[in-house]
């Protein structure tokens, strides 16, 4: 089967899974996306990976509107690539896979409408990242689904929105979005204690060092966050517990102004680290958090999780069913400032736990790999092939076909 994914965007997470996929179909893998947007390390990673199958294209052109707060459904973005179609079909693909609905999506539903080609997309909404979605927004994703064949969904969270917008429950597999476990496991055990310490001693992390990794915008939920981290660390000894905050982004300069007017001494700031930067930051860390106030799947808790730590998570997170367990893990929600303190407390007097708990993350990984992602989405493909022989058999047969078809005979 040859395949061809259209995706505007990906970063350094996705390219295993491609890599696995393409192992699966026997090489016959093709990504095409935006070489203008996607950043150069990441098309070198591709290449690398699937040669001059993967085809990167530039000059996109869009009509586009947003506000700055990050938050889903704040704007609009409509794209049109010059040539994309024609580099789609050049392909002679058997099946299709799209990253959801919006981007570059459109040449995959028109080419389904058009060539009958079936049609799986990769989806990662959820109930409550898509509460404020415009009336327009559902109507359109209600219309295109004539032309999917099949869906993989992030998890449970992301198939419920599914369900509810009318896409059958026997054509939607699980698990495509995970993160480079392989990758950062071994990047994490390459790092040296005394790296370690140097980062810490440099950083001056004191005591129970709570890790924050993204971005610096609203909906990441961080002056939440920080709003806890004011009252919990009035109950505690100024050694015994540090808030490491790796990422930046508009809202850098308000969260240390917050920092130095509340006398927050045990914050740090790190700023952007590069990717492939990371792991030293995660090993010279006790506890991942993620206060974010909307994500579909926060890829961070996987790398986390897959250098050992235990994660405190939001529950307007769409991976914490699926990746976060009371041996792994605790949840909360970033707008109750008690509830935060509380699980602060909870993690800082459980310590001896940790590590325990950091085991437990990696146990959970397991299945959560890119081997299992690409496997999933290959059933997706299966689904996919078996549901559009199947639509395209109905139709011809319908009542309908066979009465034009004896019209067209008589005459």
């Amino acid at each position: 089967m040859k395949v061809a994914w259209v995706t505007r965007s990906f970063l350094d997470y996705r390219i295993p899974v491609y890599e696995a996929l393409s192992e699966r179909l026997g090489g016959n893998l093709t990504v095409i996306y935006n070489a203008d947007y996607v950043p150069e390390r990441c098309c070198k990673k591709i290449e690398r990976v699937l040669g001059p199958r993967a085809k990167g294209l530039r000059g996109e052109r869009a009509v586009k509107w947003a506000r700055a707060s990050g938050f889903t459904n704040q704007g609009l973005r409509i794209p049109y690539q010059r040539g994309l179609i024609k580099a789609v079909l050049e392909e002679q693909p058997d099946l299709l896979i799209s990253d959801g609905f919006f981007q570059w999506t459109y040449a995959a539903l028109f080419i389904r409408a058009t060539r009958h080609i079936p049609h799986v997309m990769c989806y990662e909404k959820t109930c409550h990242t898509e509460r404020n979605a415009q009336w327009y927004r559902t109507a359109y994703r209600r219309l295109a689904m004539r032309w999917i064949d099949a869906m993989c969904c992030n998890g449970t969270l992301c198939g419920q929105y599914t369900e509810g917008l009318g896409f059958p429950r026997e054509r939607i597999t699980f698990g495509h979005m995970v993160a480079d476990v392989e990758g950062l496991r071994r990047s994490s055990t390459m790092v040296t204690a005394t790296q370690v310490r140097e980062l810490r001693s440099r950083l001056r992390l004191e005591g129970l060092v709570f890790l924050y990794v993204g971005q610096l915008i609203c909906r990441k939920g961080v002056h939440e966050l920080l709003a806890a981290w004011s009252r919990f660390s009035r109950t505690i000894g100024q050694q015994e517990a540090t808030l490491l905050i790796v990422g930046d982004g508009p809202q850098r300069v308000d969260l240390e102004r917050l920092c130095q007017r509340e006398g927050l001494a045990s914050v740090r700031f790190a700023g952007a680290v590069d990717y492939d930067g990371l792991a030293p930051y995660y090993r010279s860390a006790d506890v991942f958090t993620i206060p974010t106030l909307e994500d579909n799947w926060s890829l961070v808790v996987s790398e986390a999780m897959a250098c050992g730590l235990p994660i405190m998570c939001s529950t307007y997170n769409g991976c914490w069913p699926e990746l976060i367990s009371p041996e792994n893990g605790w949840t909360f929600d970033p707008r109750d400032t008690e509830q935060t303190v509380s699980v602060l407390k909870t993690v800082l007097a459980g310590r001896e736990r940790l590590h325990a708990m950091g085991q437990a993350s990696k146990q959970i990984l397991a299945d959560f790999t890119p081997t299992t992602a690409a496997r999933q989405i290959a059933r997706a493909c299966d689904i996919a092939s078996r549901w559009c022989r199947r639509s395209s058999k109905e139709k011809m047969t319908s009542p309908a076909t066979h009465a034009m078809g004896c019209v067209r005979q008589s005459k």
